[in-house]
């Protein structure tokens, strides 16, 4: 049975990204992206939101604010066109224009739950900050892995990613830091239906 894995590039502050900001902030160093290198193939799940994101940076197009891609940013937008990739959308038209792209129009979490009890290999998402939401409401999350950037971005933060969670109880399973200033924490979640006994109101 495959594993699902959450997985988030964050600021400390826990913005998916930064008006202005560079991809990774601007703060990859060569221990995070030959750690990156390592990972094992997955099948990445996504939204239509970010399906559309992503593709556009595949067929070329830049973020807002930069001129072009820095290596590592096309490095890792080559990867992803390379990979398996499941879209969830009522809106997308066939066929997709991104290479290896499925699109799944049935309900998000029946649709992973069915991927997961006959798939194998690891499912992954990027980004899409509903679905995630979505994953973990349902129990359907393995792995909940979080990579913080060393940046505050109280000004220009866009993308809360906690906001409209639930309760989460997390058990640590793995963490690093990269490069002396970037942190890795993975945990085993598990939603709460109430706040833990003895914990204040």
């Amino acid at each position: 049975m495959p594993e699902l894995l959450v997985d988030f590039i964050t600021s400390l502050d826990g913005y998916a990204s930064g008006e202005g900001w560079p991809g990774f902030w601007g703060l990859e160093g060569p221990e995070y992206l030959a750690w990156l290198g390592e990972q094992p193939r997955a099948t990445y799940l996504m939204g239509a939101n970010t399906y559309r994101l992503m593709s556009g940076f595949a067929g070329g197009e830049v973020p807002s604010g930069q001129d072009e891609f820095r290596p590592e940013e096309e490095a890792s937008v080559d990867e992803l066109t390379r990979a398996s990739k499941v879209v969830f959308s009522s809106s997308l038209k066939e066929p997709p224009a991104w290479a290896n792209t499925t699109i799944v129009r049935d309900d998000a979490v029946e649709a992973v739950r069915a991927m997961k009890s006959s798939g194998s290999g690891l499912l992954s998402t990027i980004g899409s900050l509903s679905l995630c939401r979505s994953l973990l409401r349902a129990g359907l999350v393995d792995r909940f892995r979080v990579v913080m950037f060393p940046v505050i971005t109280g000004a220009t933060g866009e993308e809360r990613i906690y906001d409209g969670y639930p309760d989460v109880a997390l058990e640590m399973t793995e963490h690093r830091t990269f490069d002396g200033r970037t942190q890795l924490v993975e945990y085993r979640p598990r939603v709460l239906d109430h706040p833990p006994l003895g914990a204040p109101a």
